[in-house]
């Protein structure tokens, strides 16, 4: 039976807010560079309205880990649907109405009288990113949320890492998610999202690992995984715990095993301006290509050469020219 979608994503609904800084303006903050820290609502606010100040630019993005590859695959023109969650506020509305305008599929995932998830990615000069999430509503995310339809009516289910971390609700939805896909022929993907998910949530993360047929990880999060010495270890240990893999390593390319088969994908090189969104790309764009029927050392080439243009821009969506992009990576 032909699927109505090439992905349906579960994950946080955030919206992305971006924010550069100047490295003595970082340093201020007294954060760790490069990391991704939950935060609640109050603290969220007091970072928003110190850098309220007129010389500071807030950009607004709706986005989220999975939903950013979501995004990406169907500005290649592939045919999505996301689940997840936000509220009634201002946020919530700029959510669904982007959405809406990229033809992806999302439901009704509107929660009234609750607040719509945030993340502040501060942006300093050396290209690094260092988050402060807020999940808000995102954070209700439940198994009753998790629509069988939209799931059985797609190739592949993504899985977002992040939704681990909330055990009361976030867990149960990606149980009840992946019993879904199982029952209905659709594949698994799994994203680990950040190194602190396997190694927090490590029983449950495994669990569904044992039922995905596709991992992304970099590799810290790789490590994290196998608890191996590098990505390239890691990357031989997965063999024996997920059919299917890739291991992204920044400026080394990524590694790629499908059905058996592996291959070393060479990054392009560039001079990047913000890394952030760069493995969400990677993955948007490698599920379109595998989707499209493409051998998977083709859709990692693809899939590098979407993230070059990615991380050469500040913010983790291209706005335009996707579709020209990709035909550019595969003829070169």
């Amino acid at each position: 039976m032909k699927k109505t979608f090439d992905v349906c994503g579960l994950g946080n609904a955030i919206v992305d807010i971006f924010l550069e800084v100047s490295d003595a303006d970082f340093d201020s903050l007294g954060f760790e560079r490069g990391t991704m820290r939950l935060v609640e609502q109050v603290e969220q606010q007091q970072l928003l309205t110190r850098f309220h100040d007129g010389d500071h630019d807030l950009r607004l993005v709706s986005g989220g880990s999975v939903a950013n590859s979501i995004i990406g695959l169907q500005q290649l023109g592939g045919k999505c649907a996301f689940i997840g969650c936000v509220g009634d506020d201002r946020y919530g509305l700029h959510y669904v109405e982007e959405f809406e305008k990229l033809s992806i599929d999302i439901g009704n995932p509107v929660l009234v009288g609750e607040t719509t998830g945030t993340c502040i990615a501060v942006i300093t000069p050396d290209a690094e990113r260092t988050m402060r999430t807020c999940l808000a509503v995102s954070s209700k995310l439940a198994a009753r949320h998790v629509d069988a339809r939209r799931i059985a009516e797609s190739q592949w289910l993504f899985i977002e890492g992040y939704v681990f971390a909330n055990p009361d609700t976030g867990q149960h939805a990606i149980r009840d998610a992946i019993r879904i896909a199982k029952e209905n022929g659709t594949k698994v993907a799994l994203t680990c999202s950040d190194a602190f998910i396997p190694e927090v949530f490590g029983e449950p993360f495994r669990a569904a690992m044992a039922d995905s047929d596709l991992l992304f990880c970099n590799a810290p999060e790789s490590i994290a995984v196998t608890q191996a010495a590098d990505a390239k270890e890691a990357f031989a240990k997965l063999q024996t715990m997920v059919p299917n893999c890739v291991v992204t390593d920044g400026a080394n390319g990524a590694l790629v095993r499908v059905v058996g088969q592996e291959s070393h994908v060479a990054a392009v090189a560039c001079q990047p301006k913000d890394l952030t969104g760069a493995g969400d790309m990677f993955a948007g764009a490698f599920l379109y290509g595998i989707t499209q029927g493409m051998a998977p050392e083709l859709a990692a080439r693809g899939a590098n050469y979407m993230c070059h243009k990615v991380i050469t821009q500040i913010g983790a969506r291209l706005h335009q020219g996707a579709q020209d992009y990709w035909k550019t990576a595969l003829a070169g």
